[in-house]
């Protein structure tokens, strides 16, 4: 199922156990927080033993699920974006307006909101025009990280958003308005005079 809408090429452990728990909520009408708030639940009460890995794997299912049912694409997931060395972005979608906008998936935060502020600098500091938003189930969690991006201890994430909240919903209704295409190939030299 997951493979019928493109989010998997080949099934694997995560994307079974989210079409055995998860996957008769894709075609419910209900707000995106609901979806996932939902799908959540239904995974949290399949007769699998989770693990950290594993929770991550499902929620990133979840997420980009999501984001194929609000008809939120192209996008990238699990994937490098060029001249930005030693990061694998969570998802990318890339604007019409011609910059990138990342979403780091955690399941919580703790020291992980860490790691999705260097990827958002690094990300930045090649495509100044980025967003960076960092989305999480832990809604305490996040409070704190929102705390950090008001006084400067964060640069680069643009957001923190808990994706059980209404906050969640406006923000994938902001994504919906926006237009999302594929990047062009870009040359790496580009120039008049060429000697060989």
């Amino acid at each position: 199922m997951l493979k019928d809408i493109g989010i998997i090429k080949r099934a694997n452990k995560s994307s079974k156990i989210f079409d055995e728990c998860c996957w008769e909520y894709y075609n419910n009408e209900c707000l995106p927080s609901e979806y996932v708030e939902l799908c959540w639940d239904a995974y949290r009460n399949c007769p699998v033993s989770g693990n950290n890995s594993l929770n991550g794997n499902i929620f990133e299912l979840i997420m980009s699920s999501l984001l194929v049912k609000e008809n939120i694409k192209p996008m990238y997931l699990q994937e490098s974006v060029a001249f930005v060395p030693n990061v694998i972005y969570d998802v990318i979608l890339y604007s019409s307006e011609n910059y990138p906008i990342s979403l780091s998936l955690k399941t919580s935060l703790r020291e992980r909101y860490k790691q999705a502020d260097l990827e958002a600098v690094a990300l930045k500091y090649v495509h100044r025009k980025a967003e960076c938003y960092l989305l999480s189930l832990d809604e305490n969690e996040v409070q704190d990280v929102k705390n950090k991006i008001s006084t400067g201890d964060i640069l680069g994430i643009d957001n923190v958003i808990c994706v059980t909240t209404n906050e969640f919903d406006d923000f994938i209704r902001t994504l919906k308005n926006k237009s999302f295409i594929k990047p062009e190939k870009i040359e790496i030299v580009v120039a008049k005079h060429i000697v060989e």
